[in-house]
């Protein structure tokens, strides 16, 4: 499985105050963030999976829901995360 544990610990850890606080929006967008280009490394050598391509799409759109979230609540944050993820916007 490409995402263990202990990577999903490190990505919470280096995004939020703890690895066990998995709830906050740069927690969710720095994951989302990883299992997109998981996906999207697969779907480039896999053209015509396109269950794979739906799954991309959906969790392409939560994470715009969480970036959205985040804009509105703490614009700070928002960019902060914009920019440590390198995402365009």
């Amino acid at each position: 499985m490409y995402l263990t544990e202990e990577k999903k610990k490190e990505v919470f850890k280096k995004h939020n105050k703890n690895e066990k606080d998995t709830g906050t929006a740069e927690g969710q967008i720095a994951l989302f963030s990883l299992r997109i280009a998981h996906l999207t490394e697969h779907l480039k050598k896999n053209k015509k999976d396109f269950n794979t391509q739906r799954a991309l799409v959906l969790l392409v759109g939560k994470r715009r829901n969480h970036l959205d979230y985040l804009k509105k609540k703490d614009i700070t944050r928002y960019r902060a995360i914009v920019k440590e993820l390198a995402l365009r916007r």
